[in-house]
């Protein structure tokens, strides 16, 4: 059992993207999200829990258990580092409150891969790749006997949390002048749910060279690319399901942006937000380049200093408000899960989420053969999709909570029509 920490235990308040997340929750999902790193060799589950309960230290606000306050949940930093847990027959198994508050993550190791499971109030993508790596160093470091400087991510376990990894940068980049949020619904996809709760996780392999020389054939990033690509196959599922154009509804998709590339901030918490491109089919068919098009400058203009810190001004204009303040944890729960149910997921068809191009230090990469990044289902839609480049090879996964593989047929279909050499890997039969 590893050795109770001398020092007081830290505690922070939930960042104003964090605090959604526990009234959101419900008995059969949990907003937990994966990445993983696949290794050449069987994980050796000892020495990875030396690991974990040296790197632990470094990340008081992600090794943290939700509690519950007065006015506002919190994160308290754990004692010691969870027990490595085993892999189930499928990723993102439900968090109950239970665990939660006991500690919001797991890491599992299954024979040469160990992956790492967050509730999102903890962090988001980037804070866990951060998180991921640096425990794969220090493991590294035990079990082979090298050495991993610190950079491309990888933190250094012997030294303190800086005060500003542990900010809530969006209180500190918040605009004077908020955006508005009128949105119209998106159309959901359906279908018979799984029984037991079973996830259906796929996985499109693409070789990195071969998606970017389609991606600047047609003046786009990957992000844009691959944007289109779910865009156009969400488009053809629809109209498969409903051929009238008049009673199909907006196409529109979820796509996170890391505003670290906007402000400086090297914040381990949540800093992120979205951009939501939108195809009406009542307007008329879409070619794939005017896809491309449509989302290119959807992002261009909103992926702005500018208009997100007004975006951010938007949604901590509540948290601030003294008023607010005072009102008891139960009855901003209900509201703030009212909200959430209303707006918060009928504005997109699903997720698309690219952590970019993952780098590790030159030491690592030897040990290192593959990496994923998995989003759970959204609570009200079947699907979600995490995305990330490594070594040549862009992994987009696919989850869904549904029988049938509807819109990975489609996805498939337009990759295969633009000319992409595809692998398709499945939990499924």
């Amino acid at each position: 059992m590893a050795k109770k920490r001398d020092m007081p235990l830290r505690w922070v308040r939930l960042d104003n993207a964090a605090k959604i997340y526990p009234a959101a929750r419900r008995r059969n999902w949990s907003n937990v999200f994966r990445q993983s790193v696949t290794l050449c060799e069987d994980v050796d589950v000892k020495v990875l829990k030396s690991a974990l309960d040296l790197t632990v230290n470094r990340f008081p606000s992600i090794a943290a258990r939700l509690r519950r306050g007065v006015f506002w949940y919190y994160l308290q930093q754990v004692e010691q580092a969870p027990e490595i847990k085993e892999e189930y027959s499928y990723p993102l198994t439900y968090m109950s409150n239970k665990e939660m508050r006991r500690c919001a993550f797991r890491v599992i190791a299954y024979r040469e891969r160990i992956a790492v499971e967050f509730f999102h109030s903890l962090t988001d993508g980037t804070g866990a790749l951060i998180f991921l790596k640096t425990l794969t160093a220090e493991y590294l470091e035990q079990k082979y006997g090298i050495s991993v400087p610190n950079g491309n991510g990888v933190l250094s376990r012997k030294e303190k949390p800086l005060p500003s990894e542990l900010e809530d940068s969006f209180q500190k980049y918040a605009g004077k002048v908020a955006a508005g949020r009128k949105a119209s619904n998106a159309w959901h996809m359906s279908g018979e749910p799984q029984p037991d709760g079973f996830l259906n996780l796929t996985c499109f392999r693409i070789p990195v060279k071969e998606i970017i020389e389609h991606s600047h054939l047609h003046g786009v990033t990957v992000t844009v690319f691959v944007s289109a690509v779910m865009m156009q196959a969400l488009l053809n599922l629809q109209k498969e399901k409903n051929p009238s154009a008049d009673k199909q509804k907006p196409v529109k998709l979820l796509i996170p942006v890391n505003l670290r590339g906007l402000f400086p901030s090297n914040s381990l918490r949540n800093f992120a937000m979205y951009t939501i491109p939108e195809l009406d089919p009542r307007l008329g068919e879409y070619s794939f380049d005017e896809i491309c098009k449509i989302i290119y400058h959807k992002m261009g203009a909103e992926i702005t200093p500018k208009h997100m810190s007004s975006v951010i001004a938007k949604n901590v204009a509540d948290e601030r408000n003294p008023l607010v303040r005072l009102i008891p944890l139960p009855v901003k729960n209900a509201v703030m899960k009212a909200v959430f149910d209303s707006v918060g997921e009928k504005k997109s068809c699903l997720s698309l989420s690219n952590l970019g191009n993952v780098e590790l230090p030159s030491e690592m990469k030897p040990y290192v053969r593959r990496m994923d990044f998995i989003l759970g289902v959204q609570a009200a839609a079947p699907y979600n999709c995490g995305m990330l480049s490594y070594d040549g090879t862009l992994y987009i996964n696919f989850i869904r909570n549904i029988r049938d593989a509807e819109l990975e047929r489609h996805f498939f279909a337009v990759l295969q029509d633009l000319g992409l050499s595809v692998t398709v890997e499945s939990n499924g039969n």
